[in-house]
């Protein structure tokens, strides 16, 4: 699976925009989009997730980029069609699948932010963001307001079955918690067969809370809460 090299991330081209999703648009309106994407299009709801900075992990650096599809949709498509990622996200198939996966949060209302993870500079990790009490989540379990959920994959199968999952959950709870000051929890849904996936949510610091019924999966509600951030 190919990585873009850091220097394209680092870069970030200001002409970045979602012509890979969208009909052509005028230069006016790609260079507004350009300006919008990453930092604008949040609005207030998640705080901005690109403006977060980054953590020190054991592996280097961590931070999160939100995804632009012009850039990094190929890159996607391809963690999207890992067997190991497939099985669970169940996104496999052409980038026409990942591009309307992308498209329902960036169209959306702002209440879900897909990232990308940087790790010393390389992309290796893609997450979603959300507000957990406004998703319909909240229909399974007593939210509270400014609820957090997190979801994740890890794109490179040589990342995976080393314990850096759990390393990662730990920074981007660090992140969500350090930048959203009305968050008071952290919460995740992995599906309950995903047995790595569950235990690196556990070793992190999250708890188990119960098993939930979503429309698409059996899942192992887990919870992390502020109170106990520098006790786990």
């Amino acid at each position: 699976m190919r990585f873009m090299d850091t220097a394209t991330y680092a870069a970030g081209s200001d002409l970045d925009t979602l012509d890979s999703l969208d009909a052509p648009r005028s230069t006016a309106e790609q260079h507004l989009n350009a300006d919008l994407l990453p930092l604008l299009a949040e609005a207030d709801l998640l705080d901005s997730p690109a403006t977060w900075g980054s953590v020190p992990t054991p592996a280097g650096p961590f931070r999160l980029e939100p995804v632009r599809p012009g850039r990094d949709l190929e890159l996607l498509t391809g963690w999207m069609n890992d067997p190991d990622v497939a099985a669970y996200w169940e996104l496999a198939g052409p980038a026409t699948v990942t591009a309307d996966h992308l498209r329902s949060q960036l169209d959306g209302d702002s209440s879900s932010i897909p990232c990308l993870g940087i790790l010393d500079g390389t992309p290796m990790s893609y997450w979603e963001i959300y507000r957990a009490d406004l998703d319909p989540l909240s229909r399974h379990y007593p939210a509270r307001p400014h609820d957090t959920g997190i979801h994740l994959l890890i794109g490179d199968g040589t990342n995976r079955g080393r314990g850096l999952g759990t390393a990662l959950l730990r920074a981007v709870t660090d992140l969500v918690l350090g930048n959203r000051p009305r968050c008071t929890r952290v919460i995740a849904e992995p599906d309950i067969r995903n047995t790595p996936s569950v235990s690196a949510f556990l070793n992190s610091g999250f708890r188990w809370h119960a098993e939930i019924d979503l429309p698409e999966k059996r899942a192992a509600l887990m919870i992390r809460e502020r109170a106990l951030r520098n006790l786990l």
